[in-house]
């Protein structure tokens, strides 16, 4: 599906909500074949609505996995989880959006589409209220007591009546998100949708030609009956690989690597190999002929203008060549290469990675464990030291796998092909210096000075970053600053 019609569709999704028609705005949302971060966190938002707890639990998996710095993400998630019961996990995901606010007091979301904001105090009275669900009563009250430190405004008594319930260890009410909201397509992109006719309808106003109705752009022809044709540049035919060659004889193949020829068809070699064999191409497939079957072809109309098509042989086919080991064209061996590559895949295992969001990845049975990090680290875009692997949901010193471990006893638990693991990265904080001065032109952006110091949060797209930097966070151009080195930090 084309980024236009993804844009239409979701266009189309959102105007539903204005008529409370939730089924046709989900089943609109779901057509869409390839969504992005935020078409699946409508489409989790809905199931939300619908109370269908485990459809959106991967919708908000989804969303994540397209965009993991989207915190309104994780917090939607977490209260997926919270309705679910399932405490531990409601706790570590409004922990990451909290996280993922970097210290911000709030995070306004309608410069991307959605009339929402995400205030730290909501989160923090979120985890206050998972922390009591558990019985961690001193816990949740400290949250409680952080949460009054990023109140914003008045209004937000809900902290003060939580702390009141908590002081009589009674539950308090749950800070949700209005599933009605949506994120929706930029409004700009929207109305270019439809297609505007700038020109007009073109009219013939005058014309040396009688009756002239033509009105395209092509320039005038001559009016001239019966004069001379203009000769043509003779037109050669060539194929986009391979010499061309004609089949002189009836081919029948005897084995799945070769090509069944008539008389008369074009192949184009591919290689040629000593024992009389070539590999060819004919009509997209691939595979091996006898080189004495063929002729080379000069293919070109105006060697072969006024004659007339060759003749099939009337003699005998030649003797089958021998196909000699080693002397073949490698080409051929493709098709055995492949089913050697089949037969090895049989033997992997699929290995389930909690991190957040869920991935697998697939290894050879038996694998070290320079292999098994090397391909979960390229999972992630991330350096092998940045990553450490465990049994278990908690990073225990008899849990962690690591070079010195006993990789045997890793594959001892695998259960039909296939074990799970947990991942966890450390972030490595990078610095950097601005080049030259940068004067913000969007609310989104970030405005430093000369030889200002920003901490780099995230790479966003081409040649632009996030970072932090004099209180502020904002995007800016990479060309405007440098990395500073890590011993000069």
């Amino acid at each position: 599906m084309s980024y236009v019609d993804t844009l239409r569709h979701w266009d189309e999704a959102v105007t539903c909500v204005n008529r409370q028609d939730f089924s046709k705005e989900l089943e609109i949302f779901l057509a869409i074949q390839e969504p992005n971060s935020k078409i699946f966190f409508d489409i989790g938002c809905l199931h939300l609505l619908n109370q269908d707890f485990d459809a959106a639990e991967k919708a908000f998996d989804c969303s994540i996995r397209k965009d993991e710095h989207l915190a309104i993400a994780f917090f939607q998630r977490g209260i997926t989880f919270y309705k679910k019961k399932r405490y531990e996990e409601s706790l570590a995901d409004f922990q990451k959006t909290f996280k993922t606010l970097r210290g911000n007091q709030l995070i306004d979301y309608k410069a991307l589409g959605l009339r929402y904001i995400l205030y730290a105090c909501d989160v923090l009275h979120n985890m206050a209220l998972v922390e009591a669900q558990l019985g961690r009563w001193e816990k949740a009250q400290e949250y409680l007591t952080k949460a009054l430190n990023y109140k914003t405004e008045a209004r937000f008594n809900i902290i003060d009546k939580a702390l009141q319930s908590i002081l009589k260890q009674k539950l308090f009410k749950l800070v949700e998100f209005q599933s009605k909201e949506m994120f929706k397509p930029n409004k700009h992109y929207v109305a270019e949708l439809e297609k505007k006719d700038y020109l007009g309808k073109a009219k013939v106003v005058a014309s040396v030609v009688p009756q002239d109705e033509f009105s395209g752009f092509a320039p005038l022809q001559p009016q001239v009956e019966d004069g001379p044709t203009c000769p043509k540049e003779p037109v050669v035919l060539r194929a986009l690989e391979g010499d061309p060659h004609t089949v002189l004889f009836e081919f029948i193949p005897e084995t799945s690597d070769e090509l069944a020829v008539v008389p008369g068809n074009i192949v184009f070699v591919l290689q040629k190999g000593a024992d009389n064999w070539a590999y060819v191409v004919f009509n997209e497939r691939k595979g091996l002929v006898p080189y004495n079957y063929l002729e080379r072809l000069e293919i070109s109309l105006a060697s072969n203008k006024n004659k007339g098509i060759t003749p099939p042989p009337s003699r005998e086919p030649p003797t089958r060549p021998e196909r000699i080991q080693g002397l073949t064209p490698r080409e051929a061996t493709s098709g055995n290469r492949q089913r050697q590559e089949k037969q090895s895949t049989d033997n992997s295992c699929i290995v389930k990675v909690h991190f957040n969001f869920n991935f697998v990845v697939s290894v050879p049975s038996g694998s070290p464990y320079t292999m098994l990090i090397e391909k979960i680290s390229r999972k992630l875009n991330l350096p092998s030291s940045a990553v450490t692997l465990s049994l278990t949901s908690e990073a225990s010193e008899q849990s962690v796998i690591s070079a010195n471990t006993e990789m045997e006893k890793l594959w001892s638990r695998a259960s039909g092909g296939r074990v799970t693991l947990w991942c966890n990265t450390k972030e490595e904080e990078v610095h950097l210096v601005a080049l030259h001065s940068y004067e913000s032109s969007n609310p989104e952006d970030l405005s430093f000075q000369q030889g200002d110091k920003i901490k780099l949060l995230s790479k966003i797209k081409q040649d632009w970053l996030e970072g932090q930097g004099n209180g502020n966070t904002g995007i800016f151009p990479a060309s405007f600053v440098e990395e500073v080195p890590a011993n000069s930090q």
